[in-house]
């Protein structure tokens, strides 16, 4: 099922759904007239302008503080953004762990501050129906650098997975020009030249390495993985599942789009989820997978690394170069370690990153201020723009970054960034307030990989050389339908993640596998799916 036959026909349905979609899908939009909206806004504001209000305006924001960077009142990033838009910003800072919580209750109480970043894909459904955040897809001809990197990248089948039945978006997401697959494998090499043997390419030849270590080394593990709280074994399942055509972990949805069938299928139930577990169980049996993966501590399964314990660990460039080696360089001089391109699976040479991320709500509040075409022009300046990209992530030329000879981006003598410049005394995050992740993601590929060093870079355009996932079609759900899945979607994702560890785990035998199916359909999962199936009919039929 899983093979280039059905992404080509795939590909090409959805291009066509996308072409209906893009023709009918704004043409309602606010008609409400915005002459009283405009104090501050920019009479001539188009692609490459750069957002100035007219006058000094103040918009609240959301934001996330993150343990790694706090918030500082003093970063140059706040005094340079009013500098040059006008536009000072007023931070209701939320702790990075009671983020989506608060971020709720302030919604619900109506106290929200205007502008609402870090929010993932489908967090925004919560909300729509009470009217609490803007259809903001009402208000583009407001925002044309977020118009012209859809047009220019052809970002219209996944702007179409934000949709909702009345055919509008509530989130602004973040834009990709490419997809960025963040995080994969990281294997000892070491360990692999002492046992003579190749990076594996595939799961299937990582299951005969790790089969060669636990040969070599029989009191290890060599595989013993991270990310299993709050989601047990979240990271590893979202990688493996993506190899075998479907969302595990992290990733994990109710729905997956079955293009051979023309229909979503329930995922938990699916023969390629089944084929995930089946894998993952083989390599636990066998002692090359940690049964503690799925339990334990981040510390924990650095330690095990550390110690020599596993060879093998999921990893990203910034755990690696942040954690793993200087973890190994205390305790194994000369031990190399080195994130792998992602391994194949059944799906085939995949992608499985999206180009869509986290993004922003508008508060509901906003659309009745005078300034609120100024505050689009203002959010489609900030996260949208290449100079307004550039800013957020880099800050300043010739404060917080230089160009080498060849144009390319460098932090400034005394500026760190990721080990960019280990001698730098200052760091870009902390001390400037610059590359923070609720003001800056997205954009080109040039400016995403700036930060790369030759190693991620190198991964990444393994990456990029894979086909690009298949987007699936909309089939956003109405308010009646929302409410009713709500009250299946708990248990019966409690079921697939006890389960799943259950069977990878051995703790039930996968002879069990159709009794596990039956108990999915006794909570409801085809009603579910048929659900799901009569939105993505009612969409392609309401907007085509």
């Amino acid at each position: 099922m899983f093979h280039r036959t059905w992404r080509r026909a795939a590909i090409a349905a959805a291009s066509l759904l996308t072409l209906t979609l893009v023709a009918c899908s704004e043409e309602a939009g606010d008609t409400k007239d915005l002459s009283g909206n405009r104090a501050g806004a920019m009479v001539e504001y188009g692609v490459g302008t750069q957002f100035t209000a007219t006058e000094p305006l103040s918009f609240s924001v959301l934001y996330n503080n993150h343990p790694n960077y706090p918030l500082k009142n003093e970063w140059l990033f706040w005094s340079e953004l009013a500098k040059r838009t006008n536009v000072k910003l007023e931070p209701v800072a939320v702790p990075l762990s009671d983020y989506s919580q608060k971020r709720s209750l302030l919604i619900g109480a109506g106290d929200a501050p205007l502008i609402i970043p870090k929010t993932y894909h489908p967090d925004e459904n919560a909300f729509v129906s009470s009217g609490a955040i803007l259809p903001v897809s009402d208000y583009l001809d407001l925002m044309p650098h977020f118009k012209d990197k859809i047009d220019k990248w052809g970002l219209g089948p996944e702007i179409d997975t934000l949709r909702q039945s009345d055919g509008k978006f509530y989130l602004l997401p973040g834009l990709h020009e490419k997809p960025w697959q963040e995080y994969s494998v990281a294997v000892r090499t070491d360990i692999l030249d002492e046992l003579k043997l190749p990076i594996p390419k595939t799961w299937d030849e990582l299951y005969s390495v790790l089969k060669a270590m636990k040969a070599k080394y029989p009191n290890s593990y060599p595989y013993s993985d991270r990310w299993s709280k709050p989601n047990p074994g979240g990271a590893l399942l979202r990688n493996i599942g993506h190899a075998y055509g479907t969302q595990a972990g992290w990733a994990f949805q109710h729905s997956t789009w079955d293009p051979a069938a023309g229909k979503f299928v329930y995922t938990g139930a699916t023969e390629q989820y089944k084929q995930m577990v089946q894998y993952l169980n083989k390599l636990v049996t066998e002692g090359l997978l940690d049964p503690e993966s799925f339990t334990q501590t981040d510390d924990a399964a650095r330690q095990k690394l550390a110690n020599g314990k596993s060879f093998v660990i999921t990893s990203n460039a910034q755990t690696l170069v942040n954690d793993y080696r200087p973890d190994l360089a205390k305790t194994i001089p000369g031990a190399k370690l080195v994130n792998i391109p992602l391994p194949i699976g059944s799906a085939g040479e995949i992608n499985p990153a999206s180009r869509l991320e986290n993004g922003v709500m508008i508060s509901k509040k906003a659309r009745d201020s005078k300034n609120f075409v100024a505050m689009m022009q203002f959010i489609d300046w900030l996260y949208y723009s290449d100079a307004g990209q550039e800013f957020a992530k880099w800050g300043i030329e010739g404060t917080t970054f230089t160009r080498d000879a060849a144009g390319k981006r460098i932090p400034a003598p005394d500026v760190d960034m990721i080990g960019l410049n280990p001698k730098g005394t200052k760091h870009l995050q902390k001390d400037f307030g610059f590359a923070n992740g609720v003001f800056a993601y997205g954009g080109k590929l040039d400016l995403l990989q700036s930060f790369f060093s030759p190693e991620e870079l190198e991964f990444q355009k393994v990456m990029n050389a894979r086909k690009p996932i298949v987007v699936p079609p909309p089939a956003p759900l109405t308010d009646a339908e929302r409410e009713q899945v709500s009250l299946w979607e708990t248990p019966l994702k409690d079921h697939v993640t006890q389960n799943t560890l259950k069977f990878i785990l051995g703790q039930r035998p996968l002879t069990e596998w159709d009794a596990y199916v039956g108990e999915l359909k006794a909570k409801n999962a085809d009603q579910y799916i048929e659900l799901v199936n009569k939105a993505y009919e009612r969409f392609k039929k309401d907007n085509g």
